[in-house]
C-alpha cells in the first residue's frame, strides 16, 4: 500500500487543473460554463487560478461538467477486513 501525503493545497490546485482542462476539452470558455452552471465567471476564474472555490459552487460546476459521480465516493466506510469486522456492532452517538 502507498501512501501520499498531500496538502490540501496541493489537493485543491490539481483538481481546479483538472475542471479547467475538462472544461476546455469540452470547448466551453469560461462564460459558457457559468451560464451553465450558475456560477459566476469570476468565480470559475478564481477556481481554475487558485483553486479556492465555494463547495455548492465546486458541485455546480461538477454537475455542468458531468463530473458528479466522483462525489459519491468521498467519505466511504471502510470496507470490512474480516469475519469479526462484521460481526462487531456499529458505535452509535446521540439517543435513539
Amino acid at each position: 500500500m502507498v501512501f501520499k501525503f498531500e496538502t490540501p493545497d496541493v489537493v485543491l490546485k490539481r483538481v481546479a487543473a483538472k475542471a479547467k482542462a475538462k472544461r476546455l476539452t469540452a470547448n466551453l470558455t469560461r462564460r459558457t460554463l457559468a451560464a451553465k452552471a450558475g456560477v459566476s465567471e469570476a468565480s470559475i476564474k478564481r477556481f481554475e487560478t487558485t483553486g479556492e472555490v465555494g463547495f455548492h459552487s465546486l458541485l455546480k460546476l461538477a454537475f455542468a461538467l458531468d463530473c458528479m459521480a466522483e462525489f459519491e465516493n468521498l467519505f466511504l466506510e471502510a470496507a470490512p477486513q474480516s469475519i469479526g469486522d462484521l460481526q462487531t456492532n456499529p458505535k452509535q452517538r446521540g439517543s435513539l
